[in-house]
């Protein structure tokens, strides 16, 4: 697949205080603004774009190797029936966080807030499951630890849709439905305060077009378990689906941004 999006959302990147979530107004003279802080591309930086790669990490389907890889401007994941995680019921093709060199990788640390924009494409052949299907995470850095922030395709009453989820304490921050997304590129506009307790908030906006399908806010939730949050993008879902919905798929994104109030 080679087409391309560059969307970058939100009128105004550079825009007040105004245009984030839980935090106070700033004074004229100080006001708050989105600073670009990561912008790679596939066809310049590959997967050298991301802290990690979980490409078949159980080594359980070589013959699909790479799993994960960038095509023209997109990076694309592969996610085949037969491909298994170090877990046995689930499979999981993803990437994390934000390089900035070969050194260095962004950092989200509590009390701060951060914006990540990109468009992704989701084929007829990616479908909403019984049990978790997630194609963007939150979570702590570390074996073991608990997603915060889910973006999922689920099964609800036998209808496909896509949710973002504080999984914690499992809280829906919007749901809409699947099937209008289905071959066809969807943009993607995230936000988050990192915040302990109830000191976290979050935005997801989801547009085709000019047509916004989602803009949904929760504030006063938990955002933060320990450490610092990292992102994760890709495919990583339950075999435990009873709708027959697992095939052969992949996923695309491109245009990835990410910003930083400040």
């Amino acid at each position: 697949m080679s087409a391309t999006r560059r969307t970058l959302l939100g009128a105004a990147l550079g825009g007040a205080a105004s245009a984030a979530v839980g935090l106070p107004a700033a004074t004229p003279a100080h006001a708050a603004s989105w600073q670009l802080k990561w912008s790679p591309s596939a066809s310049r930086d590959g997967l050298g774009a991301f802290e990690t790669v979980e490409d078949d990490r159980a080594d359980s389907h070589p013959a699909g190797q790479p799993h994960i890889r960038a095509t023209g401007d997109n990076w694309r994941f592969d996610m085949h029936t037969v491909d298994r995680d170090t877990s046995t019921d689930r499979q999981r093709q993803e990437v994390t966080g934000l390089r900035t060199s070969g050194s260095s990788y962004l950092r989200w640390t509590e009390g701060q807030t951060w914006r990540i924009t990109y468009s992704m494409y989701i084929p007829a052949s990616l479908k909403a499951t019984t049990t978790f299907t997630h194609i963007m995470q939150m979570k702590q850095p570390g074996t073991g630890t608990s997603p915060i922030v889910v973006q999922s395709l689920r099964r609800v009453n036998g209808r496909q849709t896509i949710e973002l989820k504080l999984a914690g304490d499992d809280i829906l921050v919007g749901r809409t439905d699947l099937d209008p997304l289905h071959d066809r590129w969807t943009d993607v506009d995230f936000q988050i305060k990192v915040g302990n307790g109830s000191a976290g908030s979050v935005r997801w906006i989801l547009k085709t077009g000019s047509t916004t399908v989602v803009d949904a806010t929760r504030t006063g939730v938990d955002t933060f378990l320990a450490d610092r949050v990292r992102p994760k993008w890709g495919i990583y879902r339950s075999l435990g689906d009873t709708s027959g919905s697992l095939q052969d798929t992949y996923l695309l994104l491109t245009g990835l941004r990410g910003y930083q109030l400040t």
